[in-house]
C-alpha cells in the first residue's frame, strides 16, 4: 500500500458559499412558485432543500500536523495533508483504525464530540463542519510520546528486574499505518513490549564478568544501568525494525524506570553493600 496525497481540494469554503447561496435562492423561488402556481419550481426547490446539504458532507477541515486517510466504496482513493479547508467526494469516508485506542500516551483524549456538535447547533455554526473536526478520523502527524507500562523481566543472570520506557514516535506514512497493521497504536504498543524483552535479556543489571552483551563473542562491561543510552538505542532500533511496515518512525527511546523486582531488591542491596 503506498501512500497518495491528494492536491488541489483547498476549496471548502466556495462550496459553502455556493451552498448557502443555492438555499436561499431555493427558498426565495420557493416562495415565487407557491404564488404563480408553478408546480414544477415548486418541485424543484423542494427538491434542491431536501438534498441540498449532501454536498456539505464532503467538507473537511485540517488543522496543522493532521491527516485523513479517505476511502470511496471500500477503494483507498488518497490522504489529505496540511492544514486548510478542503471538500472532497460527499461519499468519501475517512479511515483511522486507531481512533479510540486510548493508550498512556500525548494525544490521546477524549475529543468530547457530542457536547462540541451540540455547542456548535445551539449557537447557529454549521455542525456538519464542527463534526468534521471532531470525529476522530483525522491521524495525528505530530511526534507522541508512549509511555507502556513497567515490565518484570529476567536479566541475562536470571535476575528479575523492573523496567519502564518512553517511546517517542509519529506517522510518517497514513496508508501503512490505516491499512497493513489492523490498529497501529496497539501494533507499536506490542512491539515496544516485544523489543524490550529481547534486548533487556541481553543485559545483567550491573557489570559481571563474562557477559558478551554486543555480540562479537568477547566479554564487555556492558549493563542495564551502566550502558542505559546503549541499551535505549538498541531497543528503539528493535522497534523500528518491527513498526516500519506501519508506516510509523520511532525517533526515540529512553529508559524511565529500572530496578530489581520487590522479591529480591532487598538481598541485592544487602550483597552491593557488603
Amino acid at each position: 500500500m503506498e501512500e497518495k496525497i491528494i492536491t488541489g481540494h483547498k476549496n471548502g469554503m466556495l462550496v459553502l458559499l455556493l451552498e448557502l447561496v443555492l438555499y436561499i435562492a431555493a427558498v426565495v423561488f420557493l416562495i415565487v412558485g407557491i404564488n404563480a402556481g408553478f408546480l414544477p419550481l415548486v418541485i424543484l426547490c423542494v427538491i434542491l432543500l431536501l438534498l441540498g446539504w449532501i454536498p456539505l458532507c464532503g467538507l473537511r477541515v485540517l488543522k496543522p500536523q493532521e491527516a485523513l486517510v479517505l476511502t470511496l466504496f471500500g477503494k483507498y482513493i488518497g490522504t489529505l495533508k496540511g492544514e486548510g479547508f478542503y471538500f472532497v467526494n460527499p461519499f468519501c469516508v475517512g479511515v483511522n483504525p486507531a481512533a479510540n485506542t486510548k493508550l498512556s500516551q500525548s494525544a490521546d483524549v477524549d475529543s468530547g464530540s457530542g457536547k462540541a456538535v451540540l455547542n456548535a447547533a445551539l449557537s447557529g455554526v454549521n455542525p456538519v463542519t464542527v463534526l468534521n473536526e471532531t470525529t476522530g478520523k483525522k491521524m495525528s502527524l505530530k511526534i507522541m510520546t508512549l509511555s507502556n507500562a513497567r515490565q518484570k523481566i529476567n536479566d541475562c543472570l536470571g535476575n528479575p528486574v523492573e523496567i519502564g520506557i518512553a517511546v517517542m514516535w509519529r506517522v510518517v506514512d497514513t496508508a501503512k499505518a490505516a491499512f497493513n497493521v489492523d490498529n497501529y497504536k496497539e501494533y507499536l504498543s506490542l512491539q515496544c513490549d516485544s523489543a524490550l524483552r529481547n534486548i533487556v535479556r541481553i543485559y545483567p543489571y550491573d557489570v559481571a564478568p563474562g557477559i558478551d552483551t554486543t555480540g562479537d563473542g568477547q566479554a564487555d562491561e556492558g549493563s542495564l544501568r551502566g550502558s542505559s543510552e546503549t541499551v535505549a538505542r538498541r531497543i528503539r532500533d528493535e522497534i523500528q525494525s518491527k513498526v516500519a511496515d506501519a508506516g510509523l518512525e520511532v525517533i526515540e527511546a529512553r529508559i524511565t524506570y529500572l530496578a530489581y523486582a520487590p522479591e529480591i531488591a532487598a538481598v541485592m542491596l544487602q550483597r552491593q553493600q557488603a
